[in-house]
């Protein structure tokens, strides 16, 4: 089964360019895992959006290295940094994921008791 290119679906988040593509600017932490890295580093994402998306972190990665990213709601992702720049990366996931699920409550079975 051929993958998906992971700079093509990245190029929406990039800071040089949008494709077009519908993202949802939000500030969510999250850890992120890179290939070679022992320790996660602990991201805030920015935008995120069925391909993609971009964070911010404290020091700079490398580029084209695989990831996971846990992200509330959604759950692990797997993907490739795509783009960095000036303390932001550009992620490409390897599957498309439902961006909505991230703003939906964390707790969906709290009620307010009388």
């Amino acid at each position: 089964m051929d993958q998906p290119d992971p700079c093509a679906l990245a190029s929406a988040e990039s800071p040089a360019g949008n494709s077009g593509r519908q993202r949802d600017s939000l500030f969510l932490l999250a850890q992120l895992h890179v290939e070679g890295r022992a320790e996660p580093i602990a991201v805030r994402v920015r935008n995120l959006s069925a391909g993609g998306l971009m964070a911010e972190l404290p020091h700079p990665v490398p580029t084209d290295r695989a990831i996971d990213i846990d992200v509330r709601g959604i759950g692990r992702i797997t993907g490739r940094i795509a783009w960095q720049t000036a303390g932001r990366i550009g992620v490409a996931f390897d599957q498309p994921i439902d961006p909505q699920r991230a703003r939906k409550p964390v707790s969906g079975t709290a009620t307010a008791k009388r």
